[in-house]
């Protein structure tokens, strides 16, 4: 659902930016700029594709786990279908994400976030709860800071029953 409502929003910015441009700079110089856009973007796909290929190739060569090639190449990879995508705002996103600055502090959150989201997994198989549960809760009740009626096997269930 918010996958659709994100979508719907973007959707109407980029058709509110056209209107925009389109009253100001006129029809035919929004739809250059539009073209222009797409081609200036393809030929810093292609660059930075390039580039990030021959670091992976680089990287495996030198037998070093190529995480940051991956990253940039999926990265680059939704810039460039940002990029098809006809709109200012989604041309101004891909632009973002082909500059290496830009890519890096992109890829370096979505590392950051999978990592928090895989410890959360692992802490919740431990204790018997599906993976997808939020964060780990251990069974017991607190009664004035002292912890009673610790179950020490956790219950298939997932959920805490309190003593």
């Amino acid at each position: 659902m918010r996958v659709f409502l994100l979508l719907l929003v973007g959707m109407a910015v980029e058709i509110g930016t056209l209107i925009a441009v389109g009253e100001s700079v006129g029809v035919l110089a929004t739809v250059g700029l539009l073209i222009l856009g797409g081609v200036v973007g393809s030929m810093l796909l292609r660059r930075e594709g390039a580039r990030t290929m021959a670091s992976f190739s680089e990287a495996l060569r030198t037998r070093r786990a190529p995480h940051q090639e991956v990253a940039d190449g999926v990265l680059i990879a939704a810039a460039g279908a940002l990029v098809i995508l006809p709109g200012f705002v989604s041309d101004v996103a891909a632009l973002f994400l082909l500059f290496p600055p830009t890519r890096r502090l992109v890829s370096r959150r979505i590392a950051r976030r999978s990592e928090e989201r895989a410890a959360t997994a692992v802490l919740n198989h431990q204790y018997g709860r599906p993976r997808t549960a939020g964060g780990v809760v251990v069974d017991g009740a607190v009664v004035e800071g002292v912890v009673v009626d610790v179950d020490p096997e956790p219950r298939p269930s997932g959920r805490p029953e309190l003593a």
